[in-house]
């Protein structure tokens, strides 16, 4: 697969939607999370992330103008011991209780599907990374071709991951009505050394109207040192 550049992968297209990108820095020192959402709607832009101690919450911007937080708040980041966990629905929960009790990310999410929001029937995307190793894996729950009675589960391991790599995987190929299901591997993606770089390069290269926030997030494989960043269009 060709290694492209950030801003060449999350340019390409104004609406991917929501996005988990996963890697290990550009030294091979540090794993790396990148989690982004974006919204079309006054619903869905109306958002901003707040840490919620190791981990991370959405919140509405605006109390007043939330109509429906069935799907769009929802813890994006939980921590359980050396593994975090990142997705962009509420199967957060549901993978660190089975993690929790012994069982594991696919177990959990074999009892998941995709999200109930006709047409679009949005994928839910997931991965976890172990902040001891880098080893990180990759899910997504999509509906087959729009049938909502037919769910497809795809898992990606990444037992061993390059130094200055990852791999990213969103929600939607694009805008349309209905909006396109992610199709394909997760790309493959370059990754630098410096966590404000990451941060601002991803930010950057997100469509100015669709994006809402992100969150990113660098450990010291050796030390367990957390760096994380938060950017809310809101509070910009």
């Amino acid at each position: 697969m060709e290694l492209k550049t950030l801003k060449e992968e999350l340019g390409s297209t104004a609406y991917p939607g929501r996005g988990i990108l996963l890697g290990r820095s550009a030294d091979g020192k540090k794993a790396v999370i990148g989690y982004f959402i974006m919204g079309r709607s006054v619903n869905s832009r109306n958002r901003i992330f707040v840490a919620d101690g190791d981990g991370l919450k959405t919140k509405a911007f605006d109390e007043s103008k939330m109509v429906d937080p069935s799907l769009i708040i929802y813890n994006p980041v939980l921590v359980l011991g050396n593994t975090q966990i990142v997705t962009n629905g509420d199967q957060t929960d549901t993978i660190f209780d089975f993690l929790k009790d012994g069982k594991t990310f696919e177990d959990a999410l074999r009892t998941r599907t995709f999200e109930p929001d006709s047409p679009n029937f949005t994928p839910r995307i997931s991965g976890v990374i172990d902040s001891k190793s880098g080893a990180y894996k990759l899910s997504i729950l999509k509906s087959d071709c729009g049938d909502e009675a037919s769910v497809q589960r795809f898992f990606y391991e990444y037992e061993q991951p390059k130094a200055g790599e990852g791999h990213f995987i969103h929600t939607y190929m694009g805008d349309g009505n209905p909006l396109p299901s992610f199709e394909g591997e997760p790309q493959l993606v370059a990754i630098p050394n410096d966590i404000d770089t990451f941060t601002k390069t991803v930010w950057e290269s997100l469509n100015e109207e669709n994006k809402v926030s992100l969150f990113t997030r660098f450990i010291d494989l050796e030390t367990g040192e957390i760096e994380s960043r938060i950017c809310n269009k809101h509070e910009a």
